[in-house]
């Protein structure tokens, strides 16, 4: 066995301490730091098809779709037919759009929070050690 510690256990474990953090701060709008990722993809692209949505989460198809019927559920997003009529597309509701603006200055709360805990030069460092993966 390797002395050296496993790149992907250590990854797996930091995000698991990072996705508290966030989910913390988000906790009182009833959704995940997950589900609010996708509210934001929904923003800033506008109504997506579920391949496009895939896509634009770096998701699969599948996973997709189980995350979209849950927050389908609590009312944050719609599925309409699309053009191609065996893809849905999704959007944003209006309780969708009021969830992201409330929760925007929470997101940003647990942003500080990291930040502060890793340092300014800390928290560079972490952004592009991860884009280099």
């Amino acid at each position: 066995m390797s002395e050296s510690l496993c790149f992907c256990t250590t990854l797996r474990e930091a995000a698991r301490r990072l996705t508290s953090v966030y989910d913390e701060a988000l906790s009182g709008l009833g959704v995940n730091v997950a589900q609010f990722g996708l509210l934001r993809i929904l923003d800033r692209s506008g109504p997506l098809t579920m391949t496009e949505f895939a896509t634009a989460a770096e998701l699969d198809r599948s996973t997709i779709g189980r995350n979209v019927r849950v927050i389908e559920r609590l009312g944050l997003v719609a599925l309409e037919a699309g053009k191609d009529r065996r893809e849905s597309v999704v959007s944003l509701t209006r309780s969708g759009h009021k969830v992201l603006a409330r929760g925007v200055p929470l997101w940003e709360k647990a942003q500080r929070i990291v930040e502060v805990k890793l340092g300014v030069a800390g928290a560079e460092n972490l952004r592009n050690a991860l884009r280099a993966l």
